[in-house]
């Protein structure tokens, strides 16, 4: 009995992948608000009652492809994280920010789906938020060891807003209740910051404009480490590996469906 459950299992893994990865090929072509069920069955030559089986809805199967996408760039932001240990804090900050930016290029429709316009009609359940928060933590572990280390200094710039603080607060309490209000503040500052240059170099908007991608996302992320308190990062950037950031040819364009179905140049 055992075994017959053991096969069941093996083959209900099975077809689960074969249904996210013909999704993702949709998600690639269409966007996600264009994705089908139906299709994928179709393609999948499967009936769609048989695949509702596995994704009740259209949401259960985008959910799905969410969460994938959040556990990959956070595993992407973990890994670097876990090859930092003993490096400045801000260098470590950019290992990470760069392992970030490298997973979005590589995948940019899963970051799309992610990270992209809203998908309209769907709203995120709640057990995409653990997923979500990976790679911030990995950002967040290294400002909490400056911290217990005594290498964090206060951000710079005039003192938070009254509503402001208020929600610095709230996100302290939730997070990381030992770093300063301030603190907590920059780091949601930078990290919009940080998604708004890899946004640009996904979605193509730096296409004619900057050559040296990765030298740039370097940049930034040491900025943004000064921002938060980290100092100033001492490592030079290495040789751009293949996979990692890197400039398009200059008369090239990116097309990326949004997940929207809205293409972006």
């Amino acid at each position: 009995m055992s075994v017959i459950k053991g096969a069941r299992e093996r083959a209900r893994i099975e077809v689960t992948a074969a249904i996210k990865q013909e999704a993702s090929k949709q998600l690639a072509a269409e966007g996600a608000a264009r994705l089908s069920l139906r299709a994928v069955a179709r393609e999948l030559g499967m009936v769609s009652s048989a695949l509702y089986r596995y994704f009740p809805s259209r949401d259960e199967l985008l959910t799905a492809l969410i969460i994938d996408a959040y556990d990959a760039i956070g595993a992407a932001a973990e890994q670097a994280l876990a090859g930092t240990d003993g490096e400045p804090p801000a260098d470590r900050w950019v290992a990470v920010c760069r392992a970030v930016g490298a997973w979005a290029v590589a995948h940019p429709h899963e970051y799309a789906l992610i990270y992209g316009s809203p998908v309209p009609g769907y709203t995120a359940p709640d057990d995409t938020v653990g997923p979500a928060s990976r790679a911030a933590f990995a950002l967040i572990t290294i400002v909490r060891d400056a911290h217990r280390d005594g290498l964090l200094q206060p951000p710079p710039g005039r003192p938070l807003a009254a509503p402001v603080r208020a929600d610095a607060a709230r996100l302290a309490a939730e997070i990381a209740p030992e770093l300063p209000i301030p603190t907590i503040a920059a780091i949601v500052a930078v990290w919009a910051q940080l998604f708004g240059v890899i946004s640009f170099e996904v979605f193509g908007q730096f296409n004619r404009m900057i050559d040296a991608r990765r030298e740039f996302l370097d940049q930034a992320a040491a900025g943004l480490a000064l921002q938060i308190g980290l100092g100033a990062a001492e490592s030079p950037a290495e040789d751009t590996p293949e996979g990692t950031i890197a400039a398009t040819p200059e008369d090239a364009t990116t097309t990326i469906p949004a997940p929207d179905g809205v293409l972006r140049s």
